[in-house]
């Protein structure tokens, strides 16, 4: 049993689900266990195909676990689910507003979908619209509004009956740069006002930057859980260098990794990663290995979540 949460907070136990599919079994969770505390912001984070849309269906009832128990504000999502979805919020990826409905008539028809006396819907309804910045657009349709602004649209809706914990299933997904950003404030919004949110997605810069946990999920198994930075302070590297070659070869990788001051080395694309545990007198001999090697260019940053799957994994988050 994993030790008692916050309230309004998500306890999931040994959850697996198996999908039968062109008469095989297909293991989309493996036993996994999360704890999400009340009020913060946690981020599963991984490939796609690695089980996160899995996870966050069983946590709504949309999907029903072979084995496992989870509870969403201390409700038991198999034994009452019409609790549990009075409680949560969810958004995902894809465009769910009625099209045959303005934004406001939208927000309103859901919160009285989920109980609100019409008179309150509508109140609802605009002040979800003046928080969001949406109130020019109240009378738009889906279909007149651009990626970014719909999924602020459904953000809105998902609390419009004033849920405690508010699923994002890859949110972001298809977003240009500039609306991405704005989804990260409205979410920060959500952060602000007490609720919880459960956030998946497979942008580490996402993840870094918005949440206050962070739990790295593959092939169905939790990899690890932490706050971002202290993930990143896990690998003991202080700088990733990204070397492009002409000639990249397994002899090249074995003698970086030989190299005093390198955590790692990995082939990767047409170059090599190679994880430092400082800059001082490193460089010089990794340049020495890389242009017997053609080295084509280089690039140093700082680790960040994607260089912690690598390191767990041997491969990109994108792969």
């Amino acid at each position: 049993m994993i030790g008692a949460v916050e309230p309004a907070g998500i306890v999931i136990e040994k959850l697996a689900k198996i999908y039968s599919r062109r008469g095989s079994e297909v293991h989309a969770l493996k036993g996994i266990d999360l704890e999400v505390r009340g009020g913060e912001i946690f981020g599963l984070l991984g490939p796609n195909g690695a089980g996160k849309t899995t996870t966050v269906g069983v946590c709504t009832t949309r999907v029903k676990a072979t084995s496992g128990r989870v509870t969403v504000n201390g409700i038991d999502v198999r034994a009452d689910a019409p609790a549990v979805k009075r409680s949560i919020g969810v958004v995902t990826q894809f465009r769910t507003l009625d099209r045959s409905l303005t934004i406001r008539e939208n927000l309103a028809m859901h919160g009285m979908y989920f109980g609100l006396h019409p008179k309150d819907a509508w109140v609802r309804a605009d002040e979800l619209l003046a928080d969001f910045r949406l109130s020019e657009r109240a009378g738009a349709f889906p279909d007149e509004l651009s990626g970014g602004m719909a999924q602020r649209v459904q953000v809105a809706r998902a609390i419009a009956h004033h849920p405690s914990v508010l699923f994002l299933d890859e949110p972001t997904a298809g977003l240009d740069p500039q609306s991405r950003l704005a989804l990260w404030e409205t979410i920060e919004g959500m952060h602000a006002r007490g609720i919880t949110v459960f956030l998946t997605t497979h942008y580490m810069e996402e993840a870094e930057s918005l949440c206050d946990r962070v739990a790295i999920i593959d092939h169905g198994q939790i990899l690890v859980l932490d706050a971002p930075e202290a993930l990143k302070r896990s690998i003991s590297a202080e700088t990733v260098i990204e070397l492009r070659l002409e000639t990249p070869n397994d002899a090249l990788v074995e003698r970086l990794r030989a190299l005093p001051g390198v955590v790692s080395a990995q082939a990767s694309g047409d170059g090599v990663r190679v994880l430092t545990a400082s800059q001082d007198g490193v460089l010089p001999r990794i340049l020495a290995e890389a242009n017997g090697a053609g080295l084509k260019d280089m690039t140093m940053t700082k680790p960040t979540l994607e260089t912690v799957f690598i390191s767990l994994t041997g491969r990109d988050l994108r792969e």
